[in-house]
C-alpha cells in the first residue's frame, strides 16, 4: 500500500510504518517554504517519522462498536450574534500597534 501526496509518495512499508525520505522531507519543506538548515533536516526528518508512526497506531485503532462523533457535546450554533458596535476610543485601540497608518493596524504583507 501507498500514501500518495503532490509530486511524491511516501511508502508503507511492510512493517506498516511509513518511511518518509530525505528528499521527500525537504520537498514537504519545500511546499510549506520552510528554509531547513543542513543540520536540522536529521531531526525534522526523525520527528516526521514519529508524527506517522502515531498516526498508523491511530489509525489502527478498533472502533468497532463506536458511535460516529462530530463534536464533544451537542451544543449548536453557540457563536454570538454578530452585531456592529462602535468602539470610541480607537486611540487606546491603536497604541497596542506595532504600527499604524491612517488610523488603522498596518501589518506585514502576507501575500507574495
Amino acid at each position: 500500500m501507498q500514501l500518495l501526496y503532490n509530486r511524491g509518495q511516501i511508502d508503507i512499508r511492510g512493517d506498516d510504518t511509513m518511511q518518509v525520505s530525505k528528499e521527500q522531507l525537504l520537498h514537504i519543506a519545500n511546499l510549506a517554504r520552510l528554509n531547513l538548515k543542513d543540520e536540522e533536516v536529521d531531526n525534522y526528518l526523525e520527528n516526521l517519522q514519529e508524527i506517522l508512526t502515531f498516526a498508523e497506531k491511530v489509525n489502527s485503532a478498533s472502533t468497532d462498536g463506536l458511535d460516529e462523533t462530530i463534536g464533544a457535546n451537542d451544543n449548536y450554533n453557540v457563536f454570538r450574534k454578530d452585531e456592529v458596535v462602535a468602539f470610541e476610543d480607537t486611540e487606546a485601540l491603536l497604541q497596542n500597534a506595532p504600527e499604524q497608518e491612517r488610523g488603522m493596524f498596518k501589518i506585514p504583507k502576507v501575500i507574495q
